[in-house]
C-alpha cells in the first residue's frame, strides 16, 4: 500500500485551504496525502541546531522545523512569507499558479464613505494629495503603510495583526475607516467582504499571491510527485520578485515591494522602495524578453540603489 505524503499545514483557515489544494492536486495524479496540523512553535522541540541552518521565516518557521525534523514531508507556505534563502537541508518543490497578487482595502461601513476620499487621488493622478482626508487605516506591514503614507500622508495608520479571520473580526470592532489585506487569501477563503476596494496602485509584495511547496534535500519521491502542479511562469516570476527583495537587503518587514509579469513572450517588471514613513519612494520598470529574464531582479535591485534607493535603504538599516 501507498505511503502517504505527510503535508504540514498551520492550522488556520488560510493554511488549511492551501494544504488541503496541494492534497488534492496530489491525489488528482493518483499520490496518496494526507494533513498534518503543525502547532506554533512553542509546541515544537525547537532545536538549536536547526535555527543556525536558518530557519528565521516568522510565519514559516514551525513548519520548517517539522520538516526537517522528519515529522512532515512537505510543507505548503504562502510564498511571500518565506525567506528568500531557504534553510540548509530544504528545497523549492513546487510553486502552483499565482491567484490576484493584488492588496485590496475593506472598508468598515459605507464603501461610500470612504472611496469617496480615497478616488481624489486616481490612477491618472497618482502623486495628488488629499490635504483635508484623515482616514484611519489598518495594517501591520510595513510595505503597505509606506505605500499608503506615501499617497496619503495625512492618514492614520494602525496596526492589526492575526490570521485573516481574526484581522477581518478586529475591523469590524473596530472605529478605522478599513484595513489592507492581500486579496488572494480573502478571495481564497470567501471572506472577501463586498465593502473593499482593490488598490490597483499599491505595488504587492515579492511573490504575494503565489503558493510554495517545500521538501527535504535529496527526496526525489516529494519533489517529483509536486513537479505534476508546478507552474513554471509564476516560478520565473516570484524568483525575479525575491531576487529583487533578497539584493536590496529585505524579507517581509521591508517596505520593498515588486511584480513580474509575463506577457508576449516578455517578462515585464516594477518594483520599489518606500521610506518607512512614507516621505520618500524609488520605483523602477523594465521589460526584457523571458529568455534575458533570469537576472532581472537582481539588475534591477543595483538600478534601484543607484537612482536613489539607496539612501532609503541606509534610512532603515540605521532606524534597526
Amino acid at each position: 500500500m501507498q505511503t502517504p505524503i505527510r503535508i504540514g499545514t498551520r492550522e488556520s483557515q488560510l493554511a488549511v485551504w492551501q494544504a488541503t489544494t496541494v492534497q488534492q492536486l496530489l491525489q488528482k495524479n493518483g499520490i496518496a496525502a494526507e494533513l498534518v496540523y503543525i502547532k506554533s512553535d512553542g509546541d515544537i522541540d525547537l532545536k538549536t541546531p536547526l535555527y543556525e541552518m536558518g530557519v528565521q521565516g516568522i510565519f514559516t518557521r514551525s513548519l520548517d522545523i517539522a520538516l526537517l525534523n522528519g515529522a512532515i514531508d512537505i510543507a505548503v507556505h504562502s510564498m511571500k512569507d518565506v525567506p528568500t534563502q531557504l534553510p540548509q537541508g530544504m528545497v523549492q518543490c513546487a510553486v502552483l499558479e499565482r491567484a490576484s497578487f493584488k492588496d485590496i482595502l475593506v472598508v468598515n461601513g459605507e464603501l461610500s464613505n470612504v472611496s469617496s476620499q480615497l478616488s481624489l487621488a486616481s490612477d491618472s493622478n497618482p502623486e495628488f494629495q488629499i490635504s483635508n482626508s484623515k482616514l484611519v487605516i489598518a495594517t501591520s506591514s510595513i510595505r503597505r503603510k509606506a505605500q499608503w503614507l506615501h499617497r496619503y500622508p495625512n492618514h492614520i495608520i494602525e496596526n492589526l495583526r492575526g490570521n485573516v479571520n481574526t484581522r477581518l473580526k478586529k475591523v469590524a470592532e473596530s472605529n478605522w475607516d478599513g484595513a489592507i489585506f492581500a486579496g488572494a487569501g480573502l478571495e481564497r477563503i470567501n471572506l472577501r467582504p463586498a465593502s473593499s476596494i482593490d488598490l490597483d496602485w499599491m505595488l504587492p509584495a515579492p511573490a504575494q499571491g503565489a503558493i510554495m511547496v517545500v521538501c527535504r534535500e535529496g527526496d526525489t519521491k516529494c519533489f517529483e510527485a509536486c513537479q505534476h502542479f508546478h507552474h513554471t511562469d509564476t516560478a520565473l516570476c516570484t524568483q525575479i520578485e525575491r531576487d529583487f527583495l533578497r539584493a536590496l537587503m529585505g524579507g517581509c518587514s521591508t517596505p520593498i515591494s515588486a511584480l513580474a509579469q509575463i506577457q508576449n513572450n516578455q517578462v515585464h517588471f516594477k518594483g520599489n522602495i518606500v521610506a518607512v514613513d512614507g516621505t520618500a519612494k524609488v520605483e523602477i520598470e523594465n521589460t526584457v524578453l523571458i529568455s534575458e529574464a533570469t537576472d532581472l531582479g537582481c539588475i534591477a535591485a543595483k538600478a534601484i540603489l543607484e537612482q536613489g534607493g539607496k539612501a532609503i535603504v541606509d534610512s532603515i538599516n540605521h532606524a534597526n
